[in-house]
């Protein structure tokens, strides 16, 4: 079926050719418009609750018009009517992807930034939504901030995850105590030294983003190492392509067994965006299981595998401070690789309380915080 509608509209087989307000045409397939109709959508729940399985024909149109600033359609065979805003149609105009305004550049880091990290109080994230969006902001970009104030309370770190997104449980539960345990199931949970890492890469999707409230610091020894795993893997990248390569496309073995729990998974160390951009990464040496490739693929991929860990020890990456009582470090744990000092258990008190959220809902708090939705 070719013909044209009012306004320059012209009606095609499978769907029209419309005039938008920039002056260009471009083609709308039948589905997606009767689909995407903003009557497709309840106004309460705001889903859609249009049927597309339920028609017995393809959709076409009887006559399309720009109407004001809509693209008005009556349906063939039906008495329905969409009218779309050519607002939303320039917006799909090109088959791009929607904007999402959390997707922030992400800020690479070096071993200098703990002056510069960004630190918010308690008081003013719980009740300042402007400086709770810019935490969730410095979140995206950084990937790690400082909180201060926190009252010496359990309720005070599930309270300030709460403010991110729900607290999400790993085989820890759904808080876990960093402090010297009689008998520990993790190296966090002695006075040891602990090497960098990212957090429980032996479930299937590790945790998204962690907080680590100080509770008590007053052991000699027992520095924070943070690293940003992101700036490695950029400078990797340039100076060890093929490495590069293949620690993005190969994935190893983690693992943590003890009596109540076995896990395992598979993880790539580098980890990319849908863009090619690398987004993160996951390592653990104290976790990774017996690397279980064959044996010649392992000729290739353990020098490059110790090559990247070694990087990650450079001075140049290695942001080293002391977290004290009343403080939240929060870091995204698919990218910030972080680790310990060994220190001394009885020469005071060190006790950390941490929990989880999800990178998901991270995002999903700076689009509210920010104003942006579709129905906004």
């Amino acid at each position: 079926m070719l013909g044209t509608g009012d306004a320059g509209v012209l009606l095609q087989e499978k769907g029209l050719d419309v005039p938008l307000s920039n002056g260009q045409t471009a083609y709308f397939n039948y589905y997606w418009l009767r689909d995407n109709c903003p009557s497709s959508f309840d106004p309460e729940t705001r889903e859609r609750v249009n049927d597309i399985f339920a028609l017995d024909e393809a959709p076409r149109a009887a006559s399309a018009a720009i109407v004001g600033g809509d693209l008005e359609i009556a349906w063939a065979g039906t008495n329905d009517v969409s009218r779309l805003p050519l607002s939303l149609l320039s917006a799909y105009s090109a088959g791009e992807k929607r904007p999402d305004i959390a997707n922030l550049p992400r800020e690479p880091w070096y071993g200098d930034h703990y002056a510069k990290m960004a630190r918010f109080s308690y008081d003013e994230v719980m009740e300042d939504t402007g400086r709770r969006r810019d935490w969730a902001k410095a979140m995206l970009t950084d990937g790690v901030a400082l909180l201060t104030g926190l009252p010496d309370t359990d309720e005070a770190l599930t309270d300030t995850a709460g403010l991110i997104g729900y607290v999400r449980p790993s085989y820890f539960g759904l808080t876990f105590e960093v402090k010297t345990h009689i008998k520990p199931t993790n190296l966090a949970f002695t006075s040891k030294a602990l090497p960098l890492h990212t957090d429980l890469p032996d479930e299937d999707l590790a945790p998204g983003v962690q907080f680590l409230h100080c509770r008590a610091n007053t052991v000699e020894g027992g520095n924070s190492i943070f690293v940003d795993g992101l700036a490695v893997a950029e400078d990797f990248r340039k100076a060890y392509p093929e490495d590069f390569e293949l620690l993005v496309n190969v994935d190893v073995p983690y693992f943590c067994e003890h009596d109540t729990f076995d896990m395992r998974s598979r993880q790539r160390v580098i980890e990319l965006d849908e863009h090619g951009n690398i987004s993160g990464v996951t390592i653990s040496q104290h976790h990774a299981d017996i690397f279980d490739m064959p044996q010649h693929e392992l000729d290739r991929y353990y020098p490059a595998f110790c090559r990247f860990g070694r990087m990650m020890r450079d001075k140049k990456y290695l942001m080293q401070f002391r977290l004290n009582a009343g403080e939240c470090i929060v870091f995204d744990n698919h990218r910030i690789v972080h680790g310990r000092a060994e220190y001394s258990a009885t020469s005071g008190e060190r006790h950390l309380r941490g929990c989880y959220t999800d990178r998901g809902e991270l995002r999903s708090t700076y689009r509210i915080l920010s104003g942006e939705g579709r129905f906004k």
